[in-house]
């Protein structure tokens, strides 16, 4: 029987639940033992699929076709742990599960209620998740804030899980704010009682306090927290401000969090090795012996988390390739009113991510053409595939208009189409070609060089696709259809004859990759950036 750690947050959101809850996986897998975690988020979207990137960050995809939130992202890169699209239960996914029910007669007449009809319904997900991936350990994240009406049934639901299942196979971790007031020289508690208050309020008693700071714990400040929080002293974990994500395992574990952890569920594991970690990851993040800058041309620039696993992917190809990756943030919008050269000349290499929408694809399409005609190495992914087919058509082919149907219906050159599964298909949620699919890989091309094998399997999100009728006049002028999904003829991958490094591809490989193991395309874009620098 799995055992369950809870992990809530207080005083503010974005204080970093997901990455504390990764890097308590990561600990645990250090100690032998198997994990799995899962998220519930308190908003009422069914998921995160149709909601602005500027609001949520960007769509997590798993295998199995979900679109998830961004944490599970963190939870993939850290551990080892399967996610699918039971590992993010959303209000409205539950409600709509309840209503369902109750439509069909299966509460046969009763009364349904918040408790115990939809706390039974998050209980049942969470032990669904435990009982589908048989782990030691499954870890729950619990999203928002503590004191948010939204959350409360899931902080409900949690509490009447350790009711059933006593001490010893279940502990609540809590996240909370820490504030260093600079004109006082000193740290404020307040924030972090009047949060473990509300939670006890609820009746859940945090077992460990996670206090997310800028500046280190004095002992008295910590026997403070401990008294008037109810917590033992060292279980008040210092969770200071780090410069890398990947260090706040390493930070836990010299703490001690995962002794404390496992004491309190009565696990008895030996002492947990990360020193691969730390030696292969963290050494090379602080003393790279090499520096190249990768220029990501996208729309939702402004906001960090709409592009989080493309950043985070780079960072492993540079970590791959023992160098620093400087990621230059450019808006295309930018290049539509200036110029593709003004924002790109000085980059080793030009990446342009997923989305959707007409806004700023010309800009991205320039930003194609500047990459190909100056050679330097491009990797597109998803619609970054799509513009740079539209690029080769109108300045290599010679077809002026030519574009995808999603952004001009009548152009008399469509070379990106609508998928002929979404044809008719007016549902927005969850209706894309979603998660993963088999692509035979073309032997004697730079994508057979980074797998190094035919077959692969990726993870996908998009509606249209390359326009098969094309493909000739595409092959004539120098263009290699690298990939292909062969059940339905579908083109996955190109790249560019006589060019040092051009790899586009419609699916999303940066769900793949990890620190300890870069994805394949994009240790080589990073690889391939690198000599292009050092020709320069």
């Amino acid at each position: 029987m799995s055992k369950f750690i809870f992990v809530t947050g207080g005083v503010v959101s974005s204080l970093g639940k997901g990455l504390a809850s990764a890097s308590i996986g990561k600990m645990l897998e250090a100690r032998g033992l198997t994990t799995t975690t899962m998220k519930c988020d308190p908003y009422l979207n069914v998921d995160p699929g149709t909601m602005n990137p500027f609001q949520h960050g960007e769509v997590y995809v798993t295998d199995d076709g979900a679109e998830t939130d961004l944490d599970l992202g963190h939870y993939e890169r850290f551990t080892n742990a399967k996610v699918g699209k039971d590992s993010n239960i959303t209000t409205g996914k539950v409600y709509y599960s309840v209503i369902t029910k109750e439509r069909k007669g299966e509460y046969l007449g009763k009364t349904v209620q918040i408790i115990p009809h939809i706390t039974d319904e998050i209980k049942n997900g969470i032990r669904k998740v435990a009982k589908q991936q048989d782990v030691d350990v499954t870890i729950v994240e619990i999203g928002g804030t503590v004191g948010d009406i939204e959350s409360l049934p899931f902080l409900e639901a949690i509490r009447q899980m350790r009711w059933e299942l006593g001490t010893g196979y279940c502990i609540f971790i809590h996240l909370t704010l820490l504030p260093f007031i600079k004109s006082a020289g000193e740290h404020k508690t307040k924030p972090t009682q009047h949060s473990v208050g509300r939670l006890r309020e609820i009746g859940i008693t945090p077992d460990i306090l996670l206090c997310r700071t800028e500046k280190s714990i004095t002992k008295e400040q910590r026997e403070k927290i401990a008294l008037f929080c109810s917590v033992d002293r060292e279980a008040v974990i210092e969770a200071i401000d780090v410069k890398y994500i990947y260090e706040v395992p390493l930070l836990y574990q010299k703490q001690g969090l995962d002794d404390l952890i496992l004491r309190k569920l009565n696990i008895s594991k030996p002492e947990g090795d990360l020193h691969k970690w730390e030696d292969y990851v963290m050494k090379c993040l602080k003393n790279p012996q090499e520096e190249v800058k990768i220029a990501v041309v996208g729309k939702y620039i402004t906001l960090p988390d709409a592009y989080k696993s493309i950043y985070e992917s780079l960072v492993h190809g540079g970590i791959a390739n023992n160098a620093r990756v400087i990621i230059n943030k450019v808006d295309s919008e930018d290049i539509e009113k200036d110029s593709a050269k003004k924002y790109l000349e000085d980059s080793d290499g030009i990446l342009i991510p997923g989305g959707f929408g007409s806004r700023g694809i010309e800009g991205k399409i320039a930003a194609v053409q500047y990459a190909r005609e100056q050679g330097i190495p491009f990797f597109g992914i998803c619609l970054g595939m799509q513009v740079a087919t539209v690029e080769f058509a109108r300045h290599v082919c010679k077809m002026k208009d030519a574009n995808s149907t999603e952004f001009d219906p009548q152009t008399m050159y469509p070379v990106i189409s609508l998928l002929d599964e979404q044809k008719g298909i007016e549902d927005k949620g969850a209706t894309m070609r979603l998660g993963a699919y088999p692509c035979h890989v073309m032997k004697a091309t730079k994508s057979h060089k980074a797998y190094k094998k035919e077959n692969i399997s990726e993870r996908h999100r998009h509606r249209y696709e390359f326009n098969n009728e094309f493909r000739q006049v595409f092959e004539k002028q120098g263009m290699i259809f690298a990939g292909i999904h062969t059940d339905k003829n579908l083109v996955e991958m190109i790249e560019l004859e006589n060019h040092p490094w051009f790899v586009a591809c419609q699916f999303h490989p940066e769900f793949k990759s990890k620190p300890d193991k870069a994805h394949p395309l994009f240790q080589d874009f990073i690889a391939a950036a690198l000599i292009a620098k050092h020709k320069c």
